[in-house]
């Protein structure tokens, strides 16, 4: 069987098709053969258009929501790019190694040992 070209449709078209479904009285399948669609693809739409009104008992994400998380996953992504950025610059500016230590070990023979080791000597 040859695969199917994936095409787009808007979305009046998709409102169309799950009101055929939902009100037409008509079977998904013979919707879907109508309109020259795959069964998976409108059983899809019928469940993204329940779940968007509130019908659906889970707790699935509405397509509002769903956008919303995707903009604010990458938002998180770029602020950790950039907050890596800034630490980098940090170091650079400092001439310092750019990590956390107990505030114990600050003086101590230890630290200043470590530094040395790692090539974050403070400069005499």
């Amino acid at each position: 069987m040859a695969k199917r070209q994936r095409r787009t449709f808007t979305k009046e078209f998709k409102a169309d098709a799950v009101r055929l479904v939902r009100e037409g009285g008509h079977g998904m399948s013979k919707v879907a053969r109508e309109l020259d669609l795959t069964e998976t693809a409108l059983r899809e739409w019928v469940k993204r258009a329940e779940i968007d009104a509130g019908q659906s008992p889970t707790d699935a994400l509405t397509t509002a929501e769903r956008v919303e998380l995707s903009q604010l996953r990458r938002d998180v992504k770029r602020l950790e790019m950039e907050r890596e950025i800034l630490k980098k610059a940090t170091v650079g500016s400092t001439g310092r190694c750019n990590t956390a230590t107990d505030s114990r070990l600050l003086n101590s023979e230890e630290y200043a040992a470590s530094e040395e080791r790692i090539g974050c000597g403070r400069e005499s």
